[in-house]
């Protein structure tokens, strides 16, 4: 009898636990994700992108991160950040600006729950903040919830006010939206000359955000999440080809784990879901996504 109330006893502490775990890896102060719109896996071999590959070769990566369906921007950008599959959060278009299906539940920011909610919700006291060049990422996350949003009006002033959020804030999490690749992958076409050479540009934006986190004294504590939302064929993506459907995905700096590419089947939303297992959160039972654990020592 006292084993069996024992056992009982012992199955209420797990269900009461966050899915995720105590295995989060301790130290990370600072989580800052990158997001480089329309940048495919496919290009990685040929990209002149010497950090990025620095960074991958010193942290943990994939090239095979799959978006979910259609392979587009405000579908895939909310599911990141929603931690969960447009069936559940509810945009499922190129620039859903609200729900084209009934969200599964309204969080208190009055959205489906994403991590920048969730942040301020259970942590209040964290600083966030969200800088982005395209009008359309400004309606995925619940900006009244988060303490510095800057909607930038080109990628050049997004890594510009980047730099000086860094230095002068010290935000504990920070997303930085690049609207390129995308736009040459639709005027000039993806696996061009015109795309490799914007490419270079966004690998100046990473060594850029590397050096602020040096400079503001952040270095021994920052995770730094390069990501993307969707890769392209020809000049346009949104259908199911590979090229159009995997992403690179980084993990650099604090308490991640040096090695080859990880094997692991990764999903958009998961990297949402790792965001919010390294700051400790409860998670939503909506919430779909699993945490990168692979990555991190």
């Amino acid at each position: 009898m006292i084993k069996r109330v024992i056992s009982s006893l012992a199955w209420i502490v797990l269900l009461a636990m966050p899915f995720h775990g105590f295995a989060n890896p301790k130290g990370i102060k600072h989580v800052i994700l990158i997001g480089f719109d329309g940048w495919g896996a496919y290009s990685v071999p040929n990209a002149d992108m010497p950090t990025a590959k620095m960074m991958m070769k010193k942290g943990a990566f994939s090239l095979t991160n799959r978006s979910v369906l259609p392979s587009s921007s405000a579908v895939n950008w909310a599911s990141m950040l929603m931690v969960a599959p447009p069936e559940l959060h509810g945009y499922t278009q190129w620039g859903s600006q609200t729900p084209e299906l009934p969200s599964r539940v309204i969080g208190p920011g009055g959205i489906f729950p994403s991590v920048l909610g969730q942040l301020k919700t259970q942590k209040p006291a964290l600083k966030t903040a969200v800088i982005y060049n395209w009008d359309g990422v400004g309606y995925l996350f619940e900006q009244k919830m988060t303490d510095t949003v800057i909607n930038a009006s080109k990628d050049e002033e997004v890594i510009d006010k980047a730099v000086g959020v860094i230095k002068d804030i010290k935000p504990d999490f920070l997303f930085i939206h690049f609207d390129e690749p995308d736009g040459v992958g639709h005027g000039a076409g993806h696996d061009t000359p015109a795309y490799y050479e914007q490419l270079e540009k966004n690998d100046v934006y990473l060594t850029k955000v590397l050096q602020a986190v040096k400079d503001a004294g952040l270095e021994k504590g920052t995770l730094i999440i390069v990501a993307a939302d969707h890769g392209g064929i020809n000049k346009g993506h949104g259908s199911i080809s590979m090229a159009e459907m995997q992403t690179p995905l980084i993990f650099f700096g604090k308490g991640v784990r040096q090695q080859p590419e990880m094997q692991q089947s990764i999903m958009i939303y998961d990297i949402g879901a790792t965001i919010a297992w390294l700051f400790d959160l409860k998670f939503p039972q909506v919430w779909t996504g699993r945490p990168i654990k692979e990555a991190f020592r």
